[in-house]
């Protein structure tokens, strides 16, 4: 009897797959991870506009990252389960890495901004802004991987150009501070700001990845 319900079991776990349940969960797990990450940059956020004190936001930031953690781990633990993928698993890998890179920076910021940082931090909101429009759109891209797969390529350039917009800011604030006196600030600033484009690097990584899963996909 055993022997039979197991074989039940797998048929049903087949008839799933076929239906596109498996897609849609490991749609989901990601998107679950970059919920994890986007509460993460609006943590950072606040940080930077003072409305939550740096060392409550380093404790806070902390907990998000275990969160992180956890959010990864539910989707490798599922990909040695699922029989079928609505990506190649080598692609899912690379972009959850990436995703979770992202809050590693994040985490960093925070906690620099917390051990040296400037006494005021609102140079970074705007940044940060631009990290939360670029997970917005690179949730988006995701969605579409099975309602419309053709359009997630055209996607994930919105997240590209958040990831330009991180850049372009951090760039511009450099150019402001180095043509004031060099004060013990200015280099806390440069370094933040560093750690800011670096989270923008990691958040257009993440859009390659997707738009490369795709792009293989297609082939």
């Amino acid at each position: 009897m055993s022997g039979r319900s197991s074989r039940v079991r797998r048929l049903v776990r087949v008839w799933d797959e076929l239906r596109g349940r498996s897609g849609q969960r490991v749609v989901d797990l990601i998107r679950g991870q970059i919920a994890v990450v986007r509460t993460g940059a609006a943590l950072a956020c606040s940080t930077a506009s003072g409305t939550i004190g740096r060392s409550d936001a380093r404790a806070r930031m902390a907990e998000i990252e275990h969160e992180g953690d956890a959010a990864r781990a539910a989707l490798v633990r599922a990909l040695w389960r699922i029989l079928a993928t609505p990506i190649d698993r080598e692609d899912l890998f690379r972009l959850s890495r990436s995703i979770d890179d992202v809050l590693d920076h994040l985490r960093d910021f925070v906690r620099e901004a917390d051990l040296f940082g400037p006494a005021d931090l609102g140079f970074a909101v705007e940044p940060l802004q631009a990290v939360l429009d670029g997970l917005d759109d690179l949730e988006e891209a995701l969605l579409r991987i099975l309602r419309d797969p053709g359009s997630v390529t055209m996607a994930v350039l919105a997240t590209r150009k958040s990831r330009t917009r991180v850049r372009q800011l951090a760039q511009a604030r450099l150019t402001e501070l180095f043509t004031g006196p060099l004060r013990m600030d200015t280099l806390r600033e440069r370094e933040l700001l560093s750690r800011l484009d670096a989270v923008g690097r990691r958040l257009g990584e993440s859009a390659d990845a997707l738009a490369d899963a795709m792009l293989k996909r297609s082939h």
